[in-house]
C-alpha cells in the first residue's frame, strides 16, 4: 500500500464515489481480501465482471484503492488493493455548504444501512457460527453521561483498541496463526440522544 493510516475524505466528489451502494460493498470487500481482482469481487456481490470492473476504476480514480501487484502468472488479471488502511470521514469538513451536508447525510446513512444489514445477516446465521462465535460476539449497550469532549475522546480511545487487535490478529495470521481466525466486523456508534 501507498500510504499508511486513514484516508481522510474531504472533498465532495470522492464521497459521493464511496457512497454508491456496490462501491462500498466492493470497498468493504477489498479491504478484508487485502488484495483481489475484479473477478473475484464480482463472485462476493454477485455482479458481472464488467460491472465491477468499472466501479473499481471509479473507485481508483478518486485515490480509494489501486492496483496491486500481481498475485499469479497469470498477466491478464488485475489485481486491486485498497490505497490506504480505511477512510475517515468528519462530519465537520461537509459542513460548509448545505449540498455538502446533505451529500454527508446520505453516505452516513448508507454506511450505517450496510453495517446493520451486515449485522442483520449475522444474527439470521447465528446458528451457524456455533456457541464458542455466539458467546465471543459482544452486543452491548452503554448510556453514558459525556460532554463532546470525552466522547470525542472515548471514541480515540476504542479506535486505538480496534487497531491493537487488528494489528495483533494480522500479526499472528502472518505467522501462520490461522486456526480459529475469521473476519470481525466492529461497529460502534456514539451519539447524543434525549429521552
Amino acid at each position: 500500500m501507498t500510504a499508511k493510516g486513514n484516508h481522510p475524505i474531504t472533498d465532495i466528489g470522492t464521497l459521493k464515489a464511496l457512497a454508491h451502494p456496490l462501491r462500498m460493498k466492493l470497498y468493504r470487500a477489498l479491504c478484508v481480501a487485502r488484495v483481489a481482482t475484479a473477478s473475484q469481487l464480482a463472485d462476493q456481490v454477485d455482479e458481472a465482471v464488467s460491472l465491477v470492473s468499472y466501479h473499481l476504476r471509479k473507485l481508483a480514480e478518486h485515490g480509494l484503492i489501486e492496483e496491486a501487484q500481481p498475485q499469479s502468472g497469470d498477466g491478464r488479471e488485475r489485481w486491486w488493493q485498497p490505497s490506504s488502511e480505511g477512510v475517515s470521514i468528519k462530519d465537520k469538513d461537509f459542513r460548509d455548504a448545505p449540498e455538502r451536508a446533505a451529500a454527508h447525510l446520505a453516505a452516513t446513512r448508507l454506511f450505517h444501512e450496510q453495517r446493520s444489514d451486515m449485522y442483520r445477516r449475522y444474527l439470521d446465521e447465528r446458528l451457524l457460527w456455533g456457541p464458542e462465535w455466539n458467546s465471543a460476539a459482544p452486543d452491548n449497550e452503554s448510556l453514558l453521561r459525556l460532554t463532546p469532549a470525552e466522547l470525542t475522546e472515548l471514541g480515540k480511545e476504542l479506535l486505538a483498541l480496534a487497531k491493537k487487535y487488528d494489528e495483533m490478529g494480522r500479526a499472528a495470521e502472518a505467522t501462520g496463526d490461522t486456526e480459529g481466525r475469521e473476519n470481525v466486523a466492529l461497529h460502534v456508534y456514539g451519539f447524543p440522544f434525549r429521552p
